[in-house]
C-alpha cells in the first residue's frame, strides 16, 4: 500500500480522528496538542530594548511530539496546517511552520468553520497562505499580556501578598465586579407604594383587579399619606370603565448563539460555568462518535461574535420546520439577524452542522453535558427560523374621582418558536395579569377590597457569570475566545468569589483593584481596554503595525511602573481578614478566614494570645445514617471532597456519595447521590432497605482511559495564551487509584519503547 502523500496537522486527537475519516488513506492527520512553541515561562521572553522582539522556545515536554511531526512532514509532499479558524489558531499554524521548518512551497493553511465532509473537503481543495496580519494581532495580544503580567505581578508580591498575579484584561473584569459592589454599598433605597383594588361588576357577575396608574399622567406614589388620600377619594364611590383596548402582541425569536450568548444561556439554563460550556462546545465542534453515523462534528466553530447564517443552513432549517411542525410554524423567509457593528464577523453564528440530527435522536451517543448543550444550541438555531409567537392582549382603564386604574392581561394565541425554545432572562419579567372579564366602556363597578403595599427600590444586582460576560461584551472588554478564561481566572486567583451564583469581590480583590486604580489607571480603565481591543482588530485588518501598538502602550506603562515603585517605597498594603459568624470557643471572638499552604481555614484574630484554628466545613442536608446527626462536607489532605458525620470520630461515618434533602420512601433514611456534575438520581445506602443500591451500581467509573484533550481557550492574562480545557471532575479516590496505576504502566511502556527507538537509531 502506498504511503500517504499529505499531512494534515490539527490541535487535538478528537479533531484529527473526525477529519481523518473524511479525507481517506492518502492523508495522515496528526495533532499538535495545542501550542508547540511559546514564550518561556521562567523569563519575560520579550526584548523590550530591541523593538519587542519575542524569544519563542519549544514547549517543555513536547520534544518527542515535535520530532514526530518533523519526521511526518519530511515524508510527505504537501502539508496542511488546519488549526482553529481564529487568531490563536493562525498563530499556532505559524509557530508550527517556523518550529518544524516547513518549506513554503509544500505548506498550506486551511480552516474549518464546521467539521463536516463537505466543509473539510472544500477547505482542502482551496488552501491559502498563513494570514500574517492575524498572527501579528495574536503576537501583540500575547506580548501585551506578558509585559503587564511579568512586570505588575512582582510589584503585587512586594506590596500586597506573595504569589499574586495581575493581568491586562482580568484586572478590568475584577474592577467591574468591585465597581458593582461599591454601587450596592452606596445605594440609598427609595420608598414607593402600590395601590390595588378589587372591583365587582354591577350589571353582571364577576370581578377583576386594577392597579393605580395616575391622574392625567402616570404618577408614582412616594409615601403612605399620598396613598391614603386616594383611598379616601375612592371609598364608597363607583368606578367607570373608560377604555377597553384589545390588541395583538408578537414576539420574535432570539438570534442563534454567539460565544457570549451561549455562555450566558448555558449559565442560566444549565448552570454551566462559561469555561465548562466552552469545553463541552469544543468537543461537539471537534467530533463525537454518533451511533450509525460515525464521528461527526455536531456544531459550527464556537468562538464567534457573528449572527450570520449560511443560506444552506437556513434552507435546511426551513425544510425541517415545515416537515415536523407545519408551514404555519416557519418564519416565511430566511430570518436574517444583524450582527453588531463592532463584531469581527469572521464565522457564522453557532449552529448545528446537521439540523436533522435532533438531540433526542443522538442522545445515547452523547454524555449528559454534551446532550444538554447540544440541545440548547440546536433548539436556539431552529427557533431562530420559526414564526413569531402571537399573544392576545387586553388593557382596561377604570376611573374614579379623577384617579385612573389599569388592568392588563395577555394570553398566547399561537406558540410559534416557543414550541421549541424560549430565551432565559436575568431579571424577572412583568406579570401578564389575571384573566379579565369581557368588559365594555361605560360599565360600572364597586370596590370590594383595597390593598396598599409599601416597597423600596433595590440596589443593582451583583453580577452572575452570565451577566459579567454580557457586560464585558457590551463594554468591549476581551473577545469571544477570552470571556470564559477571564471569568474563571478572577475566581481562581481569589479576586472574586461566587456565592449563590452571584459574584462579589474578595478583600484581596478590592485591595489589588484599589492599587491598580491609583497607580495604573489606564490598565484598569474599561474604555482604555476596549480601545486596545480595537487597535488589535486594526492590526488584524492590516491597518496598524503590531510593534507600533506595543511601543505606544509600553511608553506610558513603563513610566507608571517607575512612578508606582517610587511612591510605594517601603509601603505594604494590608488585606483585611474576612470575618465570619463562627465564634471562637476559647475567647469568644468572631473567627476570620486565613489562607495557608493547604488552602483556607478559620483562625482566631486574637493570635498570639489565642491560637485557635479549625477547618472550614460546609453543612449538608440530610442525616447521618449511623447515628442521625448532621452531615458535613470535608476535604481530605489530597483535596478530595468527602462527607462525614458532624460527630467526627465518635461516630466514624464517612462517604464519597453526596447526602441530599430527600428521605427514602421505604426506610426513611437520607438518600444520597453520586458525586460530580449534572443531575444525579438519589439512591438509598441502607443495606437493610429494599431500595438499597450497591456501590458498584451507583454510576462510578472503575476505569477510564481519557484521550488527551487539546487546550481549548485562549488565556487572556499574563502567563500564556495557550488553550486550556476545564478538567473532568475528579472521581472518588478508590476509582482514581486504579487509573493512576494504569497511567504509570503506560508511562513505563512509553519509556521502554522510546529506549528501543533510540537504540535502533544509534544502530543505523
Amino acid at each position: 500500500m502506498a504511503k500517504p502523500s499529505n499531512l494534515v496537522i490539527v490541535e487535538s486527537p478528537s479533531k484529527a480522528k473526525t477529519i481523518g475519516k473524511y479525507l481517506g488513506p492518502d492523508y495522515t492527520v496528526k495533532a499538535s496538542m495545542g501550542h508547540l512553541r511559546d514564550l518561556p515561562k521562567s523569563t519575560m521572553g520579550v526584548d523590550l530594548e530591541n523593538n519587542f522582539e519575542p524569544q519563542y522556545v519549544p514547549v517543555p515536554g513536547k520534544e518527542n511530539l515535535i520530532q514526530e511531526l518533523r519526521d511526518a512532514a519530511a515524508a510527505v509532499d504537501t502539508i496542511y496546517l488546519a488549526t482553529d479558524p481564529d487568531r490563536e489558531g493562525e498563530a499556532i499554524s505559524w509557530h508550527l511552520k517556523e518550529l518544524l521548518e516547513l518549506p513554503d512551497e509544500k505548506t498550506h493553511r486551511v480552516t474549518f468553520n464546521a467539521i463536516t465532509q463537505k466543509v473539510v473537503t472544500e477547505a482542502i481543495s482551496h488552501p491559502r497562505d498563513i494570514d500574517y496580519s492575524l498572527v501579528d494581532a495574536q503576537q501583540a495580544r500575547r506580548i501585551l499580556d506578558r509585559i503587564v503580567g511579568y512586570q505588575l505581578s512582582p510589584l503585587l508580591w512586594k506590596k500586597v501578598r506573595r504569589g499574586l498575579s495581575a493581568g491586562r484584561v482580568q484586572s478590568v473584569a475584577t474592577r467591574l465586579v468591585v465597581d458593582r459592589e461599591n454601587e450596592i454599598r452606596a445605594f440609598q433605597p427609595r420608598e414607593y407604594w402600590s395601590l390595588d383594588v378589587k372591583l365587582d361588576r354591577i350589571a353582571k357577575a364577576g370581578s377583576f383587579l386594577a392597579r393605580y396608574h395616575g391622574e392625567s399622567k402616570k404618577r408614582e406614589l412616594e409615601n403612605e399619606e399620598q396613598v391614603q388620600q386616594i383611598i379616601d377619594d375612592i371609598t364608597g364611590k363607583e368606578f367607570t370603565v373608560t377604555n377597553v383596548k384589545k390588541g395583538e402582541k408578537k414576539r420574535t425569536a432570539a438570534p442563534p448563539f454567539t460565544t457570549s450568548t451561549l455562555q450566558q444561556e448555558a449559565s442560566r439554563k444549565l448552570n454551566m460555568t462559561p469555561k465548562r460550556a466552552m469545553s463541552i462546545a469544543q468537543q461537539l465542534y471537534e467530533g463525537v462518535d454518533v451511533a450509525g453515523e460515525g464521528t461527526l462534528g455536531l456544531i459550527t466553530y464556537m468562538r464567534t461574535d457573528s449572527l450570520r447564517l449560511s443560506d444552506e443552513a437556513m434552507t435546511e432549517a426551513a425544510d425541517f420546520i415545515k416537515n415536523r411542525y407545519g408551514n404555519d410554524y416557519y418564519y416565511g423567509s430566511f430570518h436574517v439577524f444583524k450582527t453588531k457593528s463592532n463584531a469581527q464577523d469572521a464565522h457564522e453564528a453557532i449552529r448545528p452542522t446537521h439540523v436533522e440530527l435532533d438531540p433526542e435522536r443522538i442522545r445515547s451517543s452523547l454524555t449528559t453535558d454534551q446532550y444538554r448543550l447540544y440541545k440548547l444550541i440546536w433548539s436556539r438555531f431552529l427557533a431562530s427560523q420559526m414564526a413569531n409567537a402571537v399573544y392576545d392582549t387586553v388593557l382596561i382603564e377604570t376611573e374614579c374621582s379623577g384617579h385612573l386604574f389599569r388592568s392588563s392581561h395577555q394570553s398566547m394565541r399561537f406558540a410559534g418558536f416557543i414550541a421549541v425554545y424560549e430565551e432565559g432572562k436575568d431579571d424577572e419579567e412583568e406579570a401578564v395579569g389575571t384573566p379579565l372579564p369581557d368588559l365594555q366602556a361605560g360599565e360600572k363597578a364597586t370596590v370590594s377590597e383595597i390593598k396598599k403595599e409599601q416597597h423600596f427600590t433595590q440596589p443593582p444586582a451583583r453580577y452572575t457569570e452570565a451577566t459579567l460576560v454580557k457586560a464585558m461584551e457590551e463594554k468591549g472588554v476581551g473577545r469571544p475566545s477570552t470571556y470564559a478564561s477571564i471569568v474563571s481566572t478572577i475566581q481562581d486567583r481569589e479576586y472574586v468569589s461566587k456565592v449563590d451564583k452571584r459574584l462579589s469581590p474578595t478583600p484581596l480583590g478590592e485591595v489589588v483593584t484599589g492599587l491598580m486604580m491609583e497607580r495604573f489607571n489606564d490598565i484598569i480603565d474599561v474604555e482604555f481596554t476596549a480601545n486596545m481591543e480595537n487597535r488589535l482588530d486594526e492590526v488584524e485588518e492590516g491597518k496598524r503595525k503590531w510593534k507600533d501598538v506595543l511601543a505606544d502602550f509600553y511608553q506610558d506603562f513603563h513610566q507608571e511602573m517607575l512612578d508606582a515603585e517610587a511612591a510605594l517605597e517601603g509601603v505594604r498594603l494590608k488585606v483585611p481578614d474576612e470575618v465570619t459568624d463562627e465564634i471562637c470557643e476559647l475567647c469568644g471572638r468572631n473567627m476570620v478566614v486565613k489562607t495557608g499552604r493547604f488552602g483556607k481555614f478559620l483562625a482566631c484574630p486574637g493570635w498570639p494570645e489565642c491560637n485557635n484554628t479549625k477547618p472550614i466545613v460546609e453543612r449538608m442536608p440530610g442525616r447521618c445514617p449511623k447515628c442521625g446527626s448532621g452531615m458535613l462536607k470535608r476535604k481530605s489532605k489530597r483535596g478530595y471532597a468527602y462527607y462525614a458525620c458532624e460527630q467526627g470520630a465518635a461516630c466514624g461515618f464517612m462517604t464519597w456519595d453526596v447526602p441530599t434533602a430527600e428521605d427514602c420512601p421505604k426506610c426513611g433514611q437520607t438518600m444520597f447521590k453520586k458525586s460530580g456534575r449534572g443531575r444525579m438520581k438519589p439512591f438509598c445506602i441502607n443495606e437493610n432497605c429494599p431500595n438499597f443500591l450497591p456501590e458498584d451500581q451507583r454510576g462510578y467509573y472503575k476505569k477510564k482511559t481519557e484521550e488527551t484533550q487539546p487546550e481549548s481557550e485562549e488565556k487572556a492574562e499574563s502567563g500564556s495564551t495557550e488553550k486550556i480545557t476545564e478538567k473532568t471532575p475528579e472521581k472518588k479516590p478508590a476509582a482514581r487509584k486504579k487509573t493512576a496505576k494504569t497511567t504509570t504502566k503506560t508511562k513505563k511502556t512509553t519509556t521502554k519503547t522510546t529506549k528501543k527507538t533510540t537504540a535502533k537509531k544509534k544502530g543505523e
